[in-house]
């Protein structure tokens, strides 16, 4: 666990891929108790330390985690994450080495209609409105490329299960490595190359901007990646 930043009501820290944000039925050590006893030894708290959950990260992908450190931090993040005015943005590299938007480098809309799955834990895209769908919408753009991958950035307009996986996918360029999604093999760690790369928001508490941005996973591709853009 890297920590990213913090203060007295928000920490953010960087989540290897395969680390899970929350304890599931694997029982697993989440990364919200490995955070919590970070907070407990650096500021030798007694008893229990308080961390809000507020947003997740599939277990393959890598990045930013923002945590609230204080019942009032959570209640305005959770409202803050629900209406849209917390800024993510991903990085994904993807097959094939172009996108749809044909190596412009501009932005381009995409939007679809998601249907989940649950016992696959898996979504579906469709390019119009069916039974139990969803409508997801996303930006996105080619801001690198190599031989073989591209570069993608991400914002999400919307929050849908999988979405940045099941619409990149559905436009032709599965990410690196996510079998689940078309990928043709899988990364040697496990992972998938999608990294939450950056994330802007104004401070729930003191109303200051906040603007973080992810360490690279260790895969050397991403650093290739990076000097390619």
């Amino acid at each position: 666990m890297r920590v990213v930043y913090e203060d007295n009501h928000i920490i953010i820290v960087y989540k290897e891929s395969g680390e899970i944000v929350q304890g599931d039925k694997t029982g697993d050590t989440p990364l919200s108790e490995t955070v919590k006893h970070y907070i407990k030894e650096k500021y030798q708290k007694p008893g229990a330390v308080f961390l809000g959950v507020v947003h997740r990260l599939d277990r393959p992908v890598s990045g930013l985690v923002v945590f609230a450190r204080t019942s009032k931090a959570l209640t305005r993040l959770n409202n803050m994450f629900r209406d849209g005015e917390v800024h993510k943005t991903y990085w994904a590299i993807v097959n094939p080495p172009q996108t749809p938007s044909q190596g412009s480098g501009e932005w381009m809309e995409v939007t679809h209609w998601l249907t989940r799955n649950e016992l696959q834990n898996k979504s579906y895209a469709y390019d119009h409105e069916v039974p139990h769908s969803k409508k997801a919408i996303l930006r996105c753009r080619m801001i690198g490329h190599s031989d073989r991958y591209s570069l993608v950035e991400v914002q999400l307009l919307t929050g849908r299960h999988h979405q940045i996986r099941c619409q990149l996918a559905a436009l032709g360029c599965p990410i690196r490595g996510d079998l689940k999604y078309g990928a043709p093999r899988s990364n040697p760690d496990g992972s998938i190359s999608l990294l939450s790369h950056r994330v802007e928001f104004i401070h729930p508490v003191s109303k200051e901007p906040i603007v973080v941005e992810s360490p690279l996973p260790a895969d050397p591709l991403w650093s290739h990646m990076i000097m390619n853009r």
